[in-house]
């Protein structure tokens, strides 16, 4: 069985976000007024939905990311020239840096949290010996 995973993230500028991600050089699919689907991969979609409409489908108040983390999204990239692109991006389209790059324990990774706050990690696994 083949499953799509669909990430729904609540945001408080859905156009603001847009942005964001169309720097970073994603896709986008299936775009509404209070929602885009930011394409990750073939099997990976990443839901934008402004808050009110992420909240109609959650059970519980929505988080705030600026203040919790409920979640930390990590994108696998193939080297760590992918890794560090993707969080300069990030950077220039107005992330923030979150935590101090990993080496260790045969990954390379660094953080970043986007306009809503959010939590992610561009993550490149390393083989032994490399």
């Amino acid at each position: 069985m083949s499953t799509t995973l669909f990430v729904n993230l609540a945001v408080q500028d859905l156009r603001r976000s847009q942005a964001f991600f169309a720097e970073l050089g994603f896709d986008f699919f299936g775009m509404t007024d209070d929602m885009a689907s930011v394409v990750i991969s073939e099997r990976t979609q990443v839901m934008l939905l402004a808050e009110p409409t992420f909240a109609g489908y959650a059970r519980n108040e929505v988080a705030d990311p600026t203040k919790s983390t409920e979640v930390i999204l990590v994108l696998g990239l193939d080297n760590p020239q992918q890794v560090d692109e993707l969080v300069e991006k990030a950077f220039a389209a107005g992330a923030t840096a979150v935590g101090e790059p990993v080496t260790a324990g045969g990954r390379y990774q660094r953080g970043f949290a986007d306009p809503d706050g959010h939590h992610w990690s561009a993550l490149c696994l390393v083989a032994p010996g490399s």
